[in-house]
């Protein structure tokens, strides 16, 4: 043989390139099935960074769970299924993933958002209260409330910690026979009579199917995306309260604030000395994750300690942490979950921010596509026959 042959590519049955928020659900899944089912299914994980990181959508120690759908009520049955997974997953890793704090959202009265929500909640017969501004300021002396302000509760709702759940759900996939590829860049993919062939940093991967959920830089590996996904990216921020025992999630549920001219979400404290405040900052979106922004100027750090203290009048406005994260965003922020290659490909895009409540549904449902071709948790609305011309 001679010393420059080429090494055999590895051969597996189903391939997840990006082991983040819905990539890391997926090889759950898969493995879920692969155990259930006592079979040979060979599956195996492409992540270009380590198993829990900052550079994609994911981090930043909180995100709200929410139950009642505000994005429309017939999404409603998949955060109730995402409930019951997180607090599975929770089970299986021993760690408290969810954290069921409820969420409240705030906002004018009439505000389109609450109101909707509201409705899936009475739709779906779901636990949740609804206040008035007096009603608000007893229950929730920490907000400031305006006068004709209304407030939602959901009470199914609370706070997930990203970082352990990524890692509880890759680890778990592992200790199901799952195989992961770590600090490993995907350069091309290949669909080939029989599948696709996977080039990466450390050689090629033969897949019978393989599930893209690289976040921001799909459009990288599937350039046929591009021109109906950009990369938007998300400011978050965390600021110090004079009284932290009256953010803490006994008393603070998850929240959303919205004023005519701004909205934010936040979560109660999880560190114990600050709370999570991110106000919408917008930021520039592009079309490359090398050029997003990773700073925020002294300007619109002050903007946002301005309006956490709107929200919350004991806060210091001076955030004592913040960070920026990308996210791969389609037109009307639906996610794209599809098909492309033939059938071999399943991708899983275009969370727009919004991704991570529905994680362990999402990852099932392009674990689905992988394994029969369809998925009871695939809409009309996620196809890319939605968004744009199918893309092969």
């Amino acid at each position: 043989m001679s010393k420059h042959t080429t090494p055999a590519a590895r051969v597996v049955d189903v391939a997840v390139v990006g082991v983040g928020t819905i990539g890391s659900m997926a090889l759950w899944a898969l493995s879920t099935a692969r155990r259930r089912s006592a079979s040979t299914l060979r599956v195996l994980g492409i992540e270009q960074y380590g198993t829990v990181h900052t550079h994609g959508a994911f981090s930043g120690e909180s995100r709200l769970f929410r139950v009642a759908a505000k994005e429309g009520r017939h999404l409603t049955p998949a955060l109730l299924e995402a409930r019951t997974r997180w607090l599975e997953l929770g089970r299986l890793a021993a760690r408290d993933l969810l954290i069921p704090a409820g969420a409240i959202h705030i906002a004018p009265s009439g505000h389109p958002d609450l109101h909707a929500a509201l409705s899936a909640a009475e739709e779906f017969d779901l636990p949740h209260r609804h206040f008035d501004a007096d009603d608000l300021r007893r229950q929730y002396p920490q907000f400031a409330v305006d006068h004709g302000d209304e407030g939602f509760l959901d009470e199914l709702a609370g706070v997930v910690r990203p970082e352990s759940a990524v890692f509880a759900a890759s680890r778990q996939a592992q200790a199901d026979g799952a195989e992961v590829l770590y600090n490993t860049v995907v350069t091309s993919l290949s669909p080939t009579g029989t599948g696709v062939r996977i080039e990466t940093s450390a050689g090629a991967v033969e897949a019978g199917h393989v599930i893209v959920t690289a976040g921001p830089w799909t459009a990288r590996l599937v350039p046929g995306l591009s021109r109906m996904l950009t990369v938007a990216n998300f400011a978050l921020a965390w600021f110090m309260p004079a009284d932290i025992s009256a953010f803490l999630p006994a008393r603070l549920p998850g929240f959303m604030r919205d004023f005519g001219d701004m909205h934010a979400f936040g979560a109660p404290s999880i560190d114990g000395f600050s709370v999570k405040v991110s106000p919408h900052l917008h930021l520039p979106t592009v079309a490359n994750p090398a050029r997003r922004p990773m700073t925020l100027s002294r300007e619109q750090l002050r903007w946002l300690g301005t309006q956490a203290q709107r929200i919350f009048p004991s806060l210091d406005p001076e955030p004592v942490r913040w960070s920026v994260h990308p996210d791969s965003q389609s037109p009307d922020s639906r996610p794209i979950i599809d098909t492309i290659g033939e059938g071999r490909i399943s991708i899983a895009a275009g969370m727009s921010g919004n991704g991570f409540k529905f994680a362990p549904v999402w990852g099932q449902a392009v674990a689905d596509l992988a394994l029969t071709g369809a998925s009871p948790w695939q809409d009309a609305e996620f196809t890319l026959a939605h968004h744009a011309d199918p893309v092969d």
